[in-house]
């Protein structure tokens, strides 16, 4: 389906960048403009999953598949991996009991109306809903014990109700809460943040403010800064907002719904307390990098494992659930996001070849990742049910 929509949100007249230079709120205008085009779904074959494109030295294979829509993973000490159906709100286990890089073994371990995120600790498994974070002790078979809500009364979910989860080298828990909306003045100050809490759940507080969408976010094994994949605002146009990669520090304003990228004003959002673009800009955290518009990013983790090239070792990967809201379809893949001392440099593709018959279609819409024990990257795809395993059989250098 394509679909184009256009419409006038604001009146009068004055240009963005008229609107920058001062610090007094004049006339402005402002349009809406976007396309709507999801590529139709087609099966993940074993022959197009053949076809995917890979880095020299890499294989792609099914690790499980008739998953219904798996979403966020995890992976403990032992092996055994699990993986959350939001839609299902369950928690499955899948175990590779003979090493064959194959799971074959599932069990549902737990189930909860709205499962998302999860993360593992001290032999104990951390789960968030929409409105409740959840602890289970992990018992010796791999099944998941009573859930014990540590954390309730989160923000309502509305526009992006998928929450996700981790811990911090500080041993503290971080909680991602997305804004209620495209872009809108929120009413609960939870909203559009990163919250930290102790593992029970006190001492809740909010991290960061101003990011639409956080999803995937990790620490830098090196330097322990934080960097997280925001998403950008829909209805600007195919190339606006781009998706912004954060570096997200203790009290940072990350600039949505009024400033974007490097300081763009979002003209249909004015500024609160008859402050101008251009003022509340010098008041947030630009990105680090930012990456095509409406590609999607779901989750990011550094690379833990031993598997892949030394020169992985301090990289990123990313995950591209793919556009429905541009001309031409964008993301639909895993990128690599390289670091050099420390410091984020560029994107390469890691995983590509999910849009086929010239983007018209897509076999993959690519969502959690994690590291598996033995080195290999899973990722999940909540359209066709499976889970991938990213291996590198190649020569070392």
């Amino acid at each position: 389906m394509k679909t184009k929509f256009s419409a006038f949100a604001i009146g009068l007249a004055m240009t963005a960048s008229a609107a920058l230079g001062q610090d007094t709120k004049p006339p402005i205008s402002a349009s809406m403009e976007g396309h709507i085009f999801k590529p139709a779904k087609v099966p993940a074959t074993d022959e197009r999953i053949r076809r995917l494109k890979v880095p020299a030295g890499f294989t792609v294979t099914k690790f499980a598949d008739n998953l219904n829509k798996p979403r966020m993973l995890a992976v403990h000490t032992n092996g055994n991996v699990y993986v959350t159906d939001r839609d299902k709100g369950t928690v499955t286990l899948l175990r590779d009991t003979n090493n064959d890089g194959k799971a074959d073994q599932q069990q549902v371990v737990a189930t909860k109306e709205g499962m998302h995120g999860i993360a593992l600790r001290d032999n104990k498994a951390y789960l968030v809903t929409v409105n409740e974070v959840y602890t289970a002790d992990i018992n010796k078979d791999g099944t998941l014990g009573q859930l014990k809500v540590i954390a309730d009364k989160l923000p309502d979910g509305g526009q992006h109700a998928n929450r996700t989860l981790a811990f911090g080298p500080d041993g503290m828990l971080y909680v991602s809460v997305g804004s209620t909306c495209n872009a809108c003045e929120e009413t609960s100050k939870e909203s559009a943040t990163l919250l930290q809490m102790k593992p029970d759940g006190s001492g809740r507080r909010v991290y960061a403010t101003g990011l639409r969408n956080t999803i995937g976010f990790d620490w830098h094994p090196q330097t322990k800064e934080l960097y997280g994949f925001d998403h950008g605002i829909d209805w600007l146009g195919d190339t606006t907002q781009q998706e912004e990669l954060n570096k997200l520090v203790e009290g940072g304003n990350y600039g949505w719904p009024y400033v974007f990228e490097n300081g763009r004003p979002n003209l249909a959002d004015e500024p609160p307390k008859g402050m101008s673009w251009e003022a509340y800009a010098r008041k947030t955290m630009f990105p680090e990098m930012t990456y095509t518009a409406h590609s999607a990013p779901l989750d990011m983790i550094f690379y833990n494992g031993s598997q892949f090239p030394q020169e992985y070792q301090g990289d990123a990967i990313v995950t591209l659930h793919g556009s429905w809201n541009r001309s031409e379809p964008v993301g639909y893949k895993v990128v690599r996001l390289h670091f050099e001392n420390g410091k984020p440099k560029q994107f390469e593709d890691l995983v590509t070849g999910f849009l086929v018959n010239n983007n018209r279609e897509q076999f993959g819409r690519v969502v959690g990742l994690a590291t598996h024990t033995d080195g290999s990257l899973l990722f999940t795809d909540d359209d066709n049910g499976v889970i991938y395993r990213l291996a590198y059989t190649g020569n070392k250098k």
